[in-house]
């Protein structure tokens, strides 16, 4: 009977793990002149169906929102969810996936998906270097949910970390008031 029971058992976010990857990203924003009101955290680590994507407070050192948050799908058909608790991830350009590390928040721009507002991204690791070669941006789309959808997932697009409309319209004012560049971390 307990085993039934753990198996029907939500998972939940590491906490410590969010905690440290947020003390790293404020180092590392004070180092480049980065934003140190907040970045946003995105632990790939996590079911897609749940808040994966942190807004994390600097002044308060918490998470002061959380959404759902989309991945590429790699091989899989686009606008499923065959990958929502083991994504890949890869740099290469027509892999379809989402890459790891650190991105510098670029310009706001016009986007075709969502909203209609894009954010570009400036990889700034070895793991994200072709971020704008691939042309992967931060959006909105009207497939994800406001809310977790846990056991299912968050449909899979093609490697751009992609939210809710309600969820960017949150996040989009944060964005365009920043006088400093915006740390996104996607991790696992």
């Amino acid at each position: 009977m307990a085993k039934k029971k753990a198996e029907l058992q939500k998972p939940s976010v590491n906490i410590d793990l969010t905690k440290g990857k947020a003390k790293q990203s404020l180092e590392f924003c004070k180092t480049k002149n980065f934003n140190t009101d907040f970045c946003i955290l995105v632990d790939m680590s996590v079911h897609s169906g749940l808040k994966r994507f942190f807004v994390w407070d600097f002044k308060k050192d918490t998470i002061s929102d959380g959404f759902l948050v989309g991945h590429g799908c790699g091989d899989n058909p686009w606008s499923y969810d065959y990958s929502k608790e083991k994504p890949a991830f890869s740099n290469v350009d027509g892999s379809h996936c989402s890459s790891l590390g650190k991105y510098k928040i670029g310009i706001r721009a016009h986007s075709d998906w969502g909203i209609g507002v894009k954010y570009v991204m400036h990889g700034l690791d070895s793991t994200n270097s072709n971020a704008l070669k691939r042309y992967i941006v931060f959006h909105s789309w009207e497939a994800v949910s406001d809310d977790e959808v846990y056991p299912n997932g968050t449909p899979e697009g093609w490697g751009c970390p992609t939210i809710s409309n309600n969820s960017f319209k949150i996040i989009d004012p944060l964005l365009q008031t920043s006088a400093k560049p915006v740390l996104m971390w996607i991790y696992k």
